[in-house]
């Protein structure tokens, strides 16, 4: 059996007799028991490592006491100095409270740290930005999860950061979290489930419909889930022109449309209530019946394989777009939204092709933003953003299998942090305009070097490999896992 897992098509690794369902099964167990054997083995993905240097005893002093006293004070006085004087400028807070991590709900606030800290990898490597996990308890006395204390805790912490990327928070709170937290703070506060989920979905969605020759506004659009990534997803699609009448959402009760009272009724569920009364004029009865004719089927919904069946996508338009990003398990295969007509699909895993997942958006997003020190992220910044992937992909060429970036294209950061900080300058939220060329070029030095410091530690010895054993064991389990 082939174990090379630097493969980009994870499935070339595994035994040709599987059947596609065996497949995909095994390659899901595989990159499981991989990734609890190999975070067992690094004890985690991130540690911390000094920018400075040490070239005599005295620097001890210059870092420390007594020179530092001229940093303290000179922030003191200007609190402004501390983006230039500390690593604030380039540092992220990943705050969760892991209500809803990933496709495994409510994980404890400490079983969010493997994300978080996947997070924090990414922004490194992917985008030189530096980030902290911080998992936090959002428990009032009752047991209840208590938004008002993630938005004190943000507030309380914002000083030491220059953004902060909320994460893996349950709805209706989150809604209220980012939205008051925005107003808030004076440094950008994105929600990755939510903003990073649709700007790329967008980005994706706007590359699928070139291929298909369809217009965003003209196409019939059904979103299966109503949670934090969907409704943000429909926002931005009605934003850069999708027609409201031809979108449907659907949550765990049906599709929203102005009688659902059971959601107007309930103030948390604001955003979906705003929705509610856009969209879905028809008041579909059901997934079957809002599907039948649907050019575009967006899911963020329960992991499957079987939440979307096969017969809804076979009665879809010609040339129809499936978007099945349910993590950790789309919710249907890509084999088997083929087999039943789909012309394009998506999922938002990395071993099947057109992987929308907004690892290819937040570091790059982030970037922009830190570096013209931005106030807040816009919706206008987010649809840029989208762009930027979209033409990005695009320029370099597309195809049913291939609608948009993927995260070993260094460029691609570099590019979307320059159209994010320029369209900032634009909207007036950047508080240090740049060009954009200044900005492009910065983005990539930190991207590289952020890359060459992890390449160097590899060769070094201080990041060591995993034992090829390690890998060997997790494939054969799961391929036999597969065929039971």
């Amino acid at each position: 059996m082939n174990i090379d897992i630097s493969l980009k098509n994870l499935s070339d690794a595994l035994p040709a007799d599987l059947t596609p369902d065996q497949r995909a099964k095994a390659q899901t167990l595989f990159l499981k028991k991989l990734s609890i054997d190999a975070h067992a083995f690094f004890g985690g993905k991130m540690q911390t490592v000094p920018k400075c240097g040490l070239w005599g005893f005295n620097w001890f002093n210059v870092w420390y006491t007594p020179g530092v006293s001229k940093v303290s004070t000179t922030i003191r006085d200007d609190n402004e100095a501390s983006f230039a004087l500390s690593n604030r400028g380039n540092l992220v807070a990943v705050v969760s409270d892991s209500t809803r991590v990933l496709g495994d709900g409510d994980c404890t606030p400490p079983g969010g740290l493997g994300v978080m800290e996947g997070k924090a990898f990414l922004m490194k490597y992917l985008g030189g930005v530096d980030a902290t996990a911080l998992c936090i308890d959002s428990r009032g006395a009752d047991g209840k999860h208590d938004p008002q204390k993630i938005i004190d805790f943000v507030k309380m912490v914002q000083p030491s950061f220059g953004a902060v990327n909320l994460e893996d928070i349950s709805q209706p709170n989150c809604f209220k979290v980012l939205d008051e937290l925005r107003e808030a703070c004076d440094i950008p506060v994105w929600h990755d489930d939510a903003q990073g989920t649709a700007t790329v979905t967008l980005a994706g969605l706007v590359n699928a419909l070139k291929l298909t020759g369809k217009k965003i506004g003209d196409v019939r659009i059904v979103l299966l889930g109503a949670g934090a990534s969907n409704t943000t997803i429909a926002r931005l699609i009605l934003a850069d022109g999708g027609d409201p009448d031809k979108m449907t959402l659907f949550d765990s009760k049906g599709s929203l449309h102005r009688g659902r009272a059971d959601i107007e009724k309930d103030p948390r569920n604001y955003r979906k209530w705003e929705l509610c009364q856009k969209t879905n004029p028809g008041r579909y009865a059901d997934e079957a019946a809002a599907l039948a004719g649907a050019d575009v089927l967006i899911a963020l919904s329960t992991p499957g394989p079987d939440t979307v069946k096969p017969e809804w996508v076979a009665s879809m338009a010609p040339k129809s777009i499936v978007f099945a990003c349910a993590n950790p398990v789309p919710e249907i295969w890509p084999h088997a939204a083929k087999a039943a007509g789909a012309y394009i699909v998506a999922t938002g895993r990395g071993d099947f092709p057109n992987q929308v997942n907004n690892s290819i958006c937040f570091p790059g997003l982030l970037k922009g933003a830190l570096l013209v020190r931005a106030k807040k992220i816009t919706d206008g910044m987010a649809i840029r953003c989208a762009h930027s992937i979209a033409d990005f992909a695009e320029k370099r060429g597309i195809n049913p299998d291939d609608i948009i970036a993927k995260m070993d294209e260094t460029d691609v950061f570099a590019i979307e942090a320059a159209d994010v900080a320029d369209q900032a300058i634009k909207e007036g939220v950047a508080r240090t305009p740049m060009t954009w060329d200044q900005v492009h070029d910065r983005a990539m030095a930190d991207i590289l070097e952020a890359r060459k410091t992890t390449d160097d530690l590899m060769k070094l010895g201080h990041i060591k490999s995993p034992p090829e054993s390690m890998i060997r064991e997790a494939m054969d389990w799961a391929v036999a896992e597969a065929r039971k």
